[in-house]
């Protein structure tokens, strides 16, 4: 007699054949679609370029034309789907996502101190202020993209055993043990992985809760990413919170 279900399964070894199958059938297996990210990242430099004066460390155009010629060198190795990667194009991915966080955190650090000052204008300020929060939930999308297990060609292509730790444990990853409708999506079952979607709604949640929601961070450096993302995100909706107070002051 047993006193509870048995789990036996759970240590049940999974055959090579299996994980080569697993590929097949993976979500992403014809390759994940560029057309998301691209579109993020053109939303991201045109709200820089839109930026009032005051928060522009540089030229207006300079940041923007950068991430054009970074996303032009991407698009070139992977037009419609993400299957081709060089260590140069990871590079160029990796570094646009940099590009886009670093230049937005530093209009973060200048619109504190516009903010700071009695002779700055409230209004463009604070339409800066959420501009500065858009970029920032794409910026830390497009790396966490970027990142995890490998990156997006890597969660196409590598079997399991033999992929880059996650440094993100979705709901996906764990709900194979539920009632069939739910366990029958799980990775185990279904050949889920995440893809730019997915990072973009985890990089929303930490930028409004300010905190993990249903995806957790399982590595020192997601978390120290996450911890940045939502301390910038803190301090933009603080700042607004602050300006309107103050208005409302007179």
């Amino acid at each position: 007699m047993t006193c509870g279900p048995d789990l036996a399964w759970l240590a049940a070894p999974v055959s090579a054949e299996d994980l080569d199958a697993e590929l097949s059938h993976r979500r992403v297996a014809a390759g994940e679609n560029r057309l998301p990210p691209a579109c993020a990242v053109v939303v991201a430099l045109v709200v820089y370029a839109l930026l009032p004066a005051p928060v522009l460390f540089t030229s207006r155009l300079v940041i923007p034309a950068l991430e054009i010629l970074l996303l032009v060198a991407l698009l070139a190795t992977n037009p419609r789907r993400m299957t081709r990667e060089t260590r140069l194009s990871r590079w160029a991915s990796t570094g646009l996502a940099t590009v886009v966080i670093g230049t937005n955190l530093v209009s973060l650090g200048l619109l504190v101190s516009e903010l700071s000052s009695k002779s700055s204008s409230g209004g463009n300020l604070l339409l800066a202020a959420m501009q500065i929060w858009v970029t920032n939930v794409i910026g830390f999308a497009l790396l966490f993209w970027e990142l995890d297990r490998g990156g997006p060609v890597a969660r196409r292509r590598v079997r399991r055993d033999q992929m880059a730790d996650a440094d993100w444990r979705f709901s996906q990853d764990e709900n194979d043990d539920t009632v069939h409708e739910v366990s029958r999506t799980s990775s185990k079952k279904s050949g889920w992985v995440p893809i730019f979607v997915d990072y973009l709604y985890l990089s929303i949640t930490n930028s409004s809760a300010f905190s993990p929601t249903d995806t957790m961070p399982l590595t020192s450096r997601a978390k120290v990413l996450m911890a940045v993302e939502a301390s910038a995100a803190l301090v933009t909706s603080l700042l607004v919170v602050a300006r309107a107070v103050g208005s409302l002051g007179g």
